[in-house]
């Protein structure tokens, strides 16, 4: 799936063009850069690189697919052991992608923070990978407006996305619908939940349900940062038209998954998420230091008017009381809001 154009005049062997868009994905290298190493036409490059990124998703986007049966009980059961959140099957967040000014585009692609970009919205289960994601919403969008642009989003917000049925909250039998996490950007709706807003006026018990929904929604933090620390050409704005930087977009997620899903079967330190990667107990992901100075992958975190629903907050606080219940507690969580470290990484 990744052979030459026939109408190149000088075929490149697959390995070498796998092996240009690869360079290009892991190492952020410019294609002028790439072209002058492999004694290549910038865009001959150019070409390689879109086609190539096109194949990788035609053959990995099955590592993107949206959970069906045991696998939303998998997720479920991860999100609690790992993260402490129960009936939780998913993190939502979105991201700007920046790309230089696309010819004709108007205002379209001119965010509020001033560049031009395209929006990837995405959805993460407990270990990191997408199950879900949308490419390419126009950049001036906020995080609730691409989201409910997005089928996975109208479907999630009308009631109409199939999802697991409820299930009690461990060792109760209350049962919850199952839920995606997300930040103060998105609606609060039954099966999607957001912080309770503000800090100085919220109860302990609210600061606590903040701290334990942070936790299991800074799993999607962590899976960005994954995504931009191992493919460094999202560590920039991409020189290339918005097409082929979707197409490239689209190829990072793709390999993300298909890697991160291998790890079990390596030694730890050649993992595609290696021990110290990951925000843990308190210490930042190595990450972090990897991006540090970045100028893509913005967020794109805004405060929007989203309308709240009734049953949506009537589940939020079925989750704060359960978290103060002894099948629900964590010992440290107290401690965090005391210290003010609600919204630090933990």
């Amino acid at each position: 799936m990744i052979q030459h154009a026939a109408s190149h005049r000088a075929p490149v062997s697959d390995a070498e063009r796998l092996a240009v868009t690869l360079r290009f994905l892991a190492a952020g290298i410019s294609q002028q850069a790439l072209a002058a190493s492999y004694k290549l036409g910038t865009a001959t490059v150019c070409v390689i690189i879109k086609e190539v990124c096109q194949a990788l998703w035609s053959c990995l986007k099955d590592e993107v697919k949206y959970p069906q049966g045991a696998q939303w009980e998998a997720i479920r059961a991860d999100f609690w052991t790992q993260w402490d959140y129960p009936n939780c099957i998913g993190a939502i967040d979105g991201k700007h992608v920046r790309v230089k000014a696309p010819a004709n585009s108007g205002s379209s692609y001119y965010n509020y923070k001033g560049f031009f970009s395209f929006v990837l919205m995405a959805v993460c289960d407990a270990n990191y990978r997408f199950t879900f994601v949308d490419i390419g919403a126009f950049g001036r969008e906020s995080d609730a407006g691409v989201f409910g642009w997005t089928k996975f989003g109208a479907q999630l917000i009308q009631g109409r996305l199939p999802l697991p049925p409820h299930a009690p909250l461990p060792g109760t039998d209350v049962l919850t619908p199952p839920v995606f996490v997300a930040d103060e950007a998105f609606p609060q709706k039954i099966n999607l939940m957001r912080p309770y807003p503000g800090s100085q006026q919220l109860s302990h018990d609210q600061k606590v349900y903040n701290y334990r929904h942070s936790r299991a929604r800074r799993v999607i933090e962590n899976a960005f940062g994954i995504l931009a620390a191992r493919w460094r050409i999202l560590g920039r704005a991409m020189e290339c038209s918005v097409d082929t930087a979707e197409d490239v977009t689209k190829a990072c997620v793709a390999l993300h998954n298909f890697l991160s899903k291998r790890d079990q079967s390596l030694p730890e330190q050649t993992r595609y998420i290696p021990p110290g990667m990951i925000d843990r107990d308190g210490a930042p992901g190595e990450w972090r230091q990897v991006v540090q100075g970045d100028t893509n992958l913005i967020s794109t975190r805004r405060i929007t008017a989203a309308r709240a629903t009734r049953d949506g907050m009537t589940v939020r606080e079925t989750f704060k009381e359960f978290f103060q219940t002894d099948q629900g507690r964590i010992d440290w969580q107290d401690r965090h809001v005391r210290r003010g470290t609600v919204n630090n990484v933990a």
